[in-house]
C-alpha cells in the first residue's frame, strides 16, 4: 500500500491519499479542505479514487468531504455514528472559522469497532476511539503495520478534549486499549503533524505515562 500525506488547510491537517499498488484503486482519509490540491496529488500518483474514510467529524478533518463525495461521485465511510452532531452541523462551524464549501453530509455507511473497509485489494481494521470526540475511529492496515489514527494521539501529545462532548479519561483509555495493542512496530500517521510509532509514544509521550498499558 502506497502512503501519501497531504496537509491541507491553515491548520495543516494531514490527509492521508492510500493507493493499492497492485490495482490503482485508492482511498482519501479526511479531505478536509483544499480539495483541487487533493487531487492534484491524487492524479499525479496515478490514483483511482475508490471511496472517502473519515476518522471523526471535525471541521478541519471533514470540511470538504460533502463536496468532494458528491462531485466525484464516491461513497463515504466513516465515522462513527456518535459523531453525527458534528457532521450534521459543518456548515456552523466552517463559517465560524472562515472555511469554505463545507456541506453536511450523512456517510454511506457508519462504522464501528471490528469493522473492515475495503479497497482495491487492500484490508482496513477499524477501531473506535472515543475521547477527542465520541464517534472518532482509526484505520489499521496490519500487513504493511500502519495506523491512521486522526487525532486521537501524535507525536507527543494526544487529541484535545475539551471540544463538545471530548473526555480526557475517555481518550487515554481509547489510546491504551486500542493503540498500545497494535504492537510498537506499528507507524501511526496522526492528522497533524509527523509520523511515529506505538513504541515511541508508549515509551515517551508525556501525556501517557504512568497507570496501565
Amino acid at each position: 500500500m502506497d502512503i501519501t500525506i497531504i496537509p491541507v488547510t491553515a491548520y495543516e491537517q494531514n490527509c492521508t491519499l492510500a493507493r493499492c499498488e497492485s490495482s490503482g484503486r485508492a482511498v482519501l482519509v479526511d479531505p478536509g479542505g483544499d480539495p483541487e490540491r487533493i487531487l492534484e496529488v491524487a492524479r499525479d500518483a496515478d490514483a483511482n479514487l475508490e471511496k472517502i474514510l473519515v476518522t471523526h467529524g471535525h471541521f478541519d478533518h471533514a470540511g470538504a468531504v460533502g463536496r468532494m463525495a458528491r462531485d466525484l461521485g464516491l461513497p463515504v465511510e466513516g465515522p462513527h455514528e456518535d459523531d453525527r452532531f458534528l457532521l450534521d452541523t459543518l456548515p456552523q462551524w466552517c463559517a465560524q472559522v472562515g472555511f469554505r464549501g463545507c456541506e453536511a453530509f450523512v456517510p454511506d455507511r457508519w462504522l464501528k469497532e471490528g469493522d473492515e473497509v475495503q479497497f482495491g485489494d487492500q484490508v482496513l481494521q477499524v477501531r473506535h476511539c472515543p475521547g477527542h470526540t465520541p464517534g472518532h475511529v482509526v484505520f489499521v492496515h496490519e500487513r504493511d503495520r500502519i495506523a491512521i489514527v486522526g487525532d486521537v494521539i501524535f507525536q507527543g501529545s494526544i487529541g484535545r478534549t475539551d471540544f463538545p462532548r471530548g473526555d480526557h479519561q475517555t481518550l487515554l483509555d481509547s489510546i491504551r486499549r486500542r493503540i498500545w495493542s497494535l504492537g510498537d512496530d506499528v507507524t501511526l500517521l496522526p492528522g497533524h503533524g509527523p509520523t511515529t510509532t506505538v513504541g515511541e509514544e508508549r515509551a515517551h509521550n508525556p501525556f501517557l505515562q504512568g497507570g496501565y498499558g
